[in-house]
């Protein structure tokens, strides 16, 4: 699965959403963490509501997305765009949080977890 972390650094989630001029895009699964590409979302309009959607279409095909904080309208809208929104601390590392999510995956998985891992399994078997 897809997970986009909002950071200044790459290495550290420290970044609100809507704030946010970049996004790093890892492959997440039980055997492997794989940078894929960093995502610019500098370029953004000036409306707030044209400003959320630009940055989601920016998360592209992400299925899950890691911040500091986030407003409860981008929150309902990036969910319903397809993408789990998660909320962290601001001292999370972007390495922590895809162990964690590797430990849940490889143990114990959360339904909402699991629903968001197979439907990313299906949306890549038909690529």
């Amino acid at each position: 699965m897809n997970v986009a972390f909002a950071s200044t650094d790459g290495k550290t989630i420290d970044q609100h959403f809507g704030w946010s001029k970049s996004f790093y895009l890892y492959q997440i699964d039980k055997e492997k963490i794989k940078f894929l590409e960093l995502l610019d979302s500098s370029d953004e309009p000036a409306g707030e509501e044209e400003k959320l959607n630009y940055k989601i279409k920016t998360l592209g095909n992400a299925d899950i997305m890691y911040c500091t904080q986030i407003g409860p309208t981008a929150s309902k809208m990036i969910q319903a765009s397809g993408i789990h929104p998660v909320k962290v601390a601001e001292d999370e590392t972007i390495e922590s949080a895809s162990l964690k999510l590797q430990l849940m995956l490889s143990t114990d998985t959360p339904l909402w977890l699991l629903r968001i891992f197979h439907k990313a399994q299906n949306r890549s078997e038909l690529i």
